[in-house]
């Protein structure tokens, strides 16, 4: 990160390198969850929730990228090892074990209401301190509500 860059950040850019890295570490499992849980589902509705369960996944690839750049943009090293998404990740990873589609979108709501603490808690804490991060976690957020939003109507709808 260049001087300037890091000049406009009024925080602490150790541990917010360590917090992004962490929500990274969600990321990807909700990733991998996803991606997962599109290709073991089965039940009533099965194609619209995976349909859209391969949309969030995309999704939660694009927040990874993002959240990596911007932890190198602050000088950082994202996450590299997936041995250490687990341990770090303020998310439960959820695997689909249970192969029901009303249990695989449950989960995805209860990753999503999760993300949408994590994702909160950063937004307060970078707000008027770190503009960049800030708005990114602003545009992440917004798709996490989306997604809670999806999952839950697809419940809706199974009813």
């Amino acid at each position: 990160m260049g001087t300037k860059g890091k000049a406009i950040v009024n925080l602490d850019v150790k541990t917010l390198i360590k917090e992004l890295n962490k929500a990274l570490a969600d990321e990807w499992l909700a990733y991998y969850q996803y991606w997962s849980g599109a290709l073991v589902a089965r039940g009533l509705l099965r194609e619209a929730a995976v349909t859209e369960l391969n949309q969030h996944a995309a999704d939660e690839l694009k927040h990874a990228n993002m959240l990596a750049v911007r932890i190198i943009q602050l000088g950082g090293v994202p996450l590299t090892n997936p041995d250490d998404w687990k341990k770090e990740a303020n998310c439960k990873y959820l695997e689909p074990k249970n192969r029901d589609v009303i249990e695989i979108i449950k989960q995805g709501v209860s990753g999503e209401q999760c993300a949408i603490d994590v994702y909160s808690k950063l937004i307060e804490k970078t707000k008027d301190k770190d503009l960049l991060t800030y708005q990114m976690l602003i545009s992440i957020l917004a798709d996490e509500v989306e997604h809670e939003e999806d999952f839950e109507t697809i419940l809706e709808d199974m009813k």
